[in-house]
């Protein structure tokens, strides 16, 4: 696998590491995304309960589990509580229950979140980031949810070796993993050669606790 090697500098590093993302063939990212996949199941299945809470979210485009179909929440919902992202107008990030998203919403422009590409949903304009159409949010958790869940599971474009992640820089799961429950597993999804990265940290950053890989399987920090 190709060394990415870019400056240390946020705005550089994430377009470089977006850049490299985005030169992988469908089918190479198809391929990794089997392989994270299943790297990430059976770290799941060796540490929660079925019925477990899993906060996670909805990749995209180039994002690391996007080609998956069923798509990612679908697959954990099999087994687990999933919960999921919605950015309020303040970049802050509520929940809501898979399963309590109406299919059949009203006509809405497709909007970012506050933390880039997250897969969440923008709640100004009840719609489903990325190509997907819209759905509308029937129900939010609050922003305390995140508290309840037995896994995290976040987007990112690299970690460090000290489990410092770099995001798209909106700071939304910075907030949001200020109230996860001491000892949370957070799990970051990358692709190869995004582990390790010499990610410049500052004091609001959260960090993860392991990271998923195509290649490298799960990897704690």
């Amino acid at each position: 696998m190709e060394e990415i090697t870019v400056p240390h500098n946020k705005p550089t590093l994430r377009a470089e590491l977006l850049k490299h993302r985005k030169s992988l063939s469908p089918a190479e990212r198809a391929e990794a995304d089997r392989s994270t996949w299943n790297a990430l199941r059976d770290l799941l299945s060796d540490s929660l309960d079925e019925g477990a809470v899993v906060a996670a979210y909805r990749p995209f485009g180039a994002e690391p589990g996007a080609t998956l179909n069923p798509e990612l929440p679908e697959r954990l919902s099999e087994i687990y509580k999933v919960i999921l992202p919605v950015v309020l107008p303040d970049n802050d990030l509520d929940w809501t229950t898979l399963g309590s998203l109406a299919p059949q919403a009203p006509a809405a422009t497709a909007g970012g979140s506050g933390d880039g590409d997250t897969g969440a949903i923008a709640i100004a304009g009840l719609a489903m980031t990325g190509p997907r159409g819209t759905e509308e949010v029937a129900a939010c958790d609050g922003t305390d949810a995140i508290a309840r869940a037995d896994a995290v599971l976040v987007p990112a474009l690299a970690v460090s070796h000290g489990g410092t992640r770099l995001g798209r820089g909106g700071g939304s799961y910075d907030r949001a993993l200020a109230r996860i429950a001491p000892g949370t597993p957070v799990i970051a999804l990358l692709r190869d050669g995004e582990f390790g990265e010499v990610v410049p940290a500052e004091a609001h950053d959260r960090s993860v606790t392991g990271v998923v890989t195509p290649s490298g399987g799960f990897i704690p920090v």
